[in-house]
């Protein structure tokens, strides 16, 4: 009778759960049985490991095995566990040492040959791993995701016999440490020079980065509006190295991996309005990440808004309120960070040229508010700024604007600026900041307060566009290099609130 325990890891949510796999072989009939909630996927992992220990020159051992995976409520999937299941049939067999098990934890899939294949969600494995001290065996080409995280020692291997030899001490692999440097990213080709006019449009637009704010643009079609917004990723601040783990994290356990080159760059997702809700907020038997949780630190762009289902639009109100979306299934439960900047474009009627200078609009005034009425007041009171984009002349677009177009890189170093200021004060761009945060940071005077109730009358806005108008107010403070609000910063942010006495909640 013989016992072997390792350790690898599960997967709930974008967490990595520690999973002990404890294999005990003992006299009886040649059986393998697996143990611990396995789904189909850890099942059919024995016919894989059998056969990988075969074509590695080792014996299966021809008794009763019994592999457990614990903790046993935890839902195991995938087969991310072979490598571990292996090594322990090996080392409760005698065929490795046992003694220096427990100081790696084990991810990889196995061919029947024996050659390690990479799995899925290896990021947040070896942020865990790191957490207790512990060294990871993963595949090759595992090796550059999971080398995003510093700190950590890393074994990568091409075949199980590589993985022996290094437990056996016969011939060790080499740990060679190839954390990718935290440079800036590479600038895109999409220019705001390339915009011409717009002045108005793009000032927004820069507040609305320089805060985190979110942003819905309203216009004739051919405006510039997804121009303009496909150029917001390329004056966003590159991210910390620890948001740019939480972002490759979540890409991570997705089903496209997180992008190595520019990992420090701001995700930029622009589902089309076709998409279903669990497509947007995340979902499945097993839950995965959605659109909003794959733009976390980043864009959300929705063209075309209103085209989008109402019931998918609703479910963005909580996510743009909390930063955070929970799916819960019958059997689990899993979270999800989702604090992204919301950038939206919409027309403003069905034929989309209500208020145009050609006058080509015949839409009534039912047809208008039936369009608009597809965006409910809750989730237009959680955008903070409401653009109006209006068609530019072709002159301006034959000659471009006689003063010149600011390109990214000029509006990105104001944007790095302002959202510097704002991390100093608070560590976190103004559109997180807490009522609490707000009263201490977003300080009026008496004139100022004077013009925001009457604004807040006039208009019937609500208690959270007061917060928003102020935190905005804020941003355009920052962006002058002001340390108070000065009453022209507040009424420029209330400018940006057009609709709120237009769509009624």
């Amino acid at each position: 009778m013989a016992l072997a325990i390792l350790y690898s890891r599960g997967r709930s949510g974008i967490h990595a759960p520690l999973v002990a796999v404890e294999v005990h072989i003992c006299n009886g009939l040649p059986s393998l049985s697996i143990v611990g909630l396995p789904e189909t996927a850890v099942k059919e992992s024995k016919d894989r490991v059998r056969g990988a220990i075969l074509n590695s020159h080792f014996a299966f051992p021809a008794q009763r095995i019994t592999v457990n995976l614990a903790p046993a409520d935890l839902p195991k999937e995938g087969g991310r566990f072979d490598l571990a299941i292996a090594l322990g049939i090996l080392a409760a067999s005698g065929q490795i040492p046992n003694a220096q098990l427990d100081q790696y934890e084990y991810a990889g899939e196995l061919s029947l040959g024996g050659r390690l294949r990479p799995i899925s969600g290896i990021l947040p494995i070896a942020i865990q791993t790191k957490n207790l001290g512990r060294k990871l065996v993963i595949a090759k080409e595992n090796m550059a995701e999971a080398a995003l995280i510093k700190g950590i020692e890393i074994l990568a291997a091409e075949h199980l016999l590589e993985v022996c030899a290094h437990l056996s001490g016969q011939t060790p692999i080499v740990f060679e440490p190839s954390c990718p440097q935290a440079t800036p990213p590479a600038a895109t080709d999409l220019d705001f020079a390339d915009v011409h006019g717009q002045f108005q449009v793009k000032r927004a637009l820069e507040i609305a980065a320089a805060g985190a704010h979110n942003v819905l643009m309203l216009g004739p079609p051919g405006t510039g509006k997804s121009m303009m917004a496909a150029r917001i990723a390329g004056i966003l601040p590159p991210l910390t190295e620890q948001q740019a783990q939480e972002t490759a994290a979540i890409a991570s356990i997705s089903d496209h991996g997180p992008d190595l080159v520019n990992w420090l760059r701001p995700p930029f997702r622009a589902p089309h309005h076709t998409a279903s809700a669990a497509a947007l907020v995340g979902g499945g038997s097993n839950p995965k990440p959605g659109e909003i949780s794959l733009a976390h630190n980043g864009t959300l762009f929705l063209d075309e808004l209103p085209e989008f289902d109402r019931k998918v639009l609703e479910v963005l109100r909580e996510p743009l309120e909390t930063g955070r979306i929970t799916i819960s299934r019958a059997s689990r439960q899993a979270d999800f960070p989702a604090r992204f900047q919301l950038i939206a474009a919409m027309n403003p009627c069905p034929c989309g040229y209500l208020g145009d200078a050609s006058s080509r609009c015949h839409c009534t005034s039912e047809q208008v508010n039936r369009y608009r009425a597809k965006i409910s007041g809750p989730l237009l009171d959680r955008i903070d700024m409401h653009l109006d984009v209006p068609r530019v002349a072709h002159h301006i677009l034959r000659h471009g604007s006689p003063d010149g177009e600011d390109s990214s890189s000029t509006i990105r170093q104001r944007v790095i600026a302002a959202r510097s200021m704002a991390f100093a004060r608070s560590g976190k761009a103004n559109a997180a900041l807490s009522a609490k945060e707000i009263k201490l940071i977003c300080t009026l005077s008496e004139s100022s307060h004077a013009l925001l109730e009457h604004a807040m009358t006039r208009f019937g806005l609500s208690n959270r566009a007061y917060h928003r108008i102020l935190k905005l107010a804020r941003t355009v403070a920052d962006l002058a290099d002001s340390p108070q609000i000065q009453t022209p910063h507040l009424s420029e942010a209330i400018g940006y609130r057009r609709l709120d006495r237009q769509v009624k909640p």
